[in-house]
């Protein structure tokens, strides 16, 4: 009896992950490492079920004032549930190698409060998961601050240029349009 009882227990463990597995969408699968600290950040526990914008970023480039932008949007929009996810490259050779030196111009130069990574190949070959799945969904980042928009259900609703400002009206209305997704 008592057997039985762990073998339905164990059961219900397996069926509950494997279902959860399966609600993450694979944009959020996997980890990435936090900017500060040794923590991983799990992607689908962190945001599955949540509007996300996703930008790569770079310490170095001539958009790195976009941050300021970037955390005045989420802090307008994290209310509503709205999440963001930074994450730092070197892909277009513009970030700094030292991680602490990255969470210094963020964190102290810039105030960001979202939740940042440490730099992370974001095209190419060498692409994380997330990059991999954000390029198949609408296309690889052409530089640094290119911007995702992914509605509740981990698809892609609006990707935008290093060019578009986080205060842009169609930014804006597509951060809008992910709140709003079921």
């Amino acid at each position: 009896m008592r057997i039985q009882g762990l073998t339905v227990t164990v059961l219900g463990l397996l069926a509950s992950a494997s279902s959860w597995a399966a609600d993450c969408p694979a944009l959020l699968q996997g980890s990435l490492p936090e900017l500060r600290g040794k923590g991983q950040i799990e992607l689908c526990e962190r945001f599955a079920g949540k509007p996300l914008v996703v930008v790569n970023t770079a310490s170095y480039c001539g958009f790195a004032p976009q941050f300021e932008g970037l955390e005045a949007t989420y802090k307008a929009y994290h209310e509503q549930g709205l999440e963001m996810l930074g994450v730092p490259s070197n892909d277009f050779k513009q970030e700094d190698a030292d991680s602490e030196k990255t969470a210094k111009m963020c964190y102290a130069n810039y105030g960001v409060t979202f939740t940042m990574t440490k730099a992370q190949p974001v095209r190419g070959k060498d692409a994380i998961p997330l990059f991999v799945e954000l390029a198949n969904q609408s296309s690889a980042p052409k530089w640094n601050f290119y911007k995702y928009v992914v509605d509740r259900k981990g698809k892609v609703i609006g990707n935008f240029s290093s060019l578009t400002k986080p205060d842009d009206p169609a930014f804006r209305a597509a951060i809008e349009k992910a709140i709003a997704s079921q």
